[in-house]
């Protein structure tokens, strides 16, 4: 079963800043350096939508509401995926997931995380 596996939310004030945590499962490991990786994130009563992606060469992408706000990062050694998240608005506030992304940019894994919350409070 694959599990990936997210962490780092928390409540925050509006402005404040957090660090989420992708960690790729052993299963996938082996992988994780041949495919670009991506954090999504879903609000309530909203579509899960993709906020951020990094290739293993290349630029990181993000969705226009978090570019200059938000960092997306791998770290190829610990099979991590990171997202550092400044100035945080209520707007971001949902559950935040990872993943790979297949060639034509989706999901590659249907076995979603549990995610990580993020509460962002005005």
């Amino acid at each position: 079963q694959v599990m990936l596996v997210e962490s780092g939310g928390g409540v925050v004030q509006a402005g404040g800043s957090l660090r989420l945590t992708c960690a790729a499962p052993r299963t996938i490991t082996s992988v994780f350096n041949g495919n670009t990786w991506a954090w999504y994130r879903q609000a309530a009563g909203l579509q899960r939508e993709l906020v951020a992606s990094i290739p293993l060469r290349g630029r990181a992408t993000y969705v226009p509401s978090v570019a200059g706000r938000f960092t997306i990062s791998r770290n190829n050694a610990r099979k991590t995926v990171g997202l550092d998240m400044t100035n945080l608005q209520p707007e971001d506030a949902g559950v935040y997931y990872c993943n790979q992304l297949d060639a034509a940019g989706r999901p590659k894994w249907t076995d979603w995380g549990q995610g990580t919350q993020v509460t962002v409070s005005s």
